[in-house]
């Protein structure tokens, strides 16, 4: 598999602890929207730590693009991830990944679990493509909403939100359970893309068994 050092052109704090990298692209490179990459540092150290992240960019884009949560209370790659700056590099792998776009449905997503959504509705809004997909987002609060002003531009009234600790007038209150699906979904026959934290995906799974929703229209991966 092939590495690529890439320089960081630039980053940019898109919540308290979320941030976006705008990275070099190398000649021929290209993914399909929804796949990830292994990622390093190039530091000493940093570089055999590989962790994946989506691509959020589109391939007609100059550049690759990676949303990443930044977890500072532990000393690991996210936190390393989080003090780099522009000039600095990283070491990219070859891309793959298994959420890819298979039909319209609904896009269900746990905090960082939006990632590969990202630039899968990306594309679907450039080719004018959106039709009826939803996008149902649980997070804790709304200042933890990734893309907030750019979901609602694009998705409008299928941008659906849950927040688990924060009661708010626009917003749904409590966590995905089987009765909040039946509420906000009106077509289970549709496919159903799911990314979000183990407790999040094993939930579903019960949920989505007891519905009888076959395998084959779920497509799932795991951060």
């Amino acid at each position: 598999m092939a590495e690529h050092k890439l320089k960081i052109l630039d980053t940019k704090n898109l919540t308290h602890d979320v941030k976006s990298l705008k990275v070099e692209k190398p000649k021929g490179y290209s993914f399909i929207p929804g796949q990830a990459t292994d990622v390093a540092i190039n530091k000493p150290k940093l570089a055999e730590q590989k962790r994946s992240f989506t691509f959020t960019s589109l391939n007609e884009w100059d550049y690759l693009e990676f949303t990443i949560k930044i977890y500072n209370d532990h000393n690991g790659v996210t936190k390393e991830i989080g003090k780099l700056k522009p000039g600095d590099e990283l070491i990219i792998d070859d891309p793959w990944g298994a959420i890819s776009y298979k039909g319209e449905g609904y896009f269900i997503a746990g905090g960082a679990g939006v990632t590969p959504f990202i630039a899968i509705l990306r594309e679907l809004n450039s080719k004018n493509q959106l039709g009826n997909n939803k996008l149902i987002f649980a997070n804790k609060t709304e200042a933890d909403i990734i893309h907030k002003d750019e979901f609602e531009k694009m998705l409008g009234k299928n941008f659906i939100n849950i927040l688990s600790h924060q009661k708010s007038d626009k917003y749904h209150y409590g966590f995905i359970t089987e009765e909040f699906l039946k509420s906000v979904v009106n077509d289970f026959n549709k496919m159903f893309y799911l990314c979000g934290p183990p407790p999040m995906m094993n939930a579903l799974e019960k949920i989505f068994d007891n519905l009888g929703i076959p395998d084959n229209q779920i497509i799932k991966e795991e951060f």
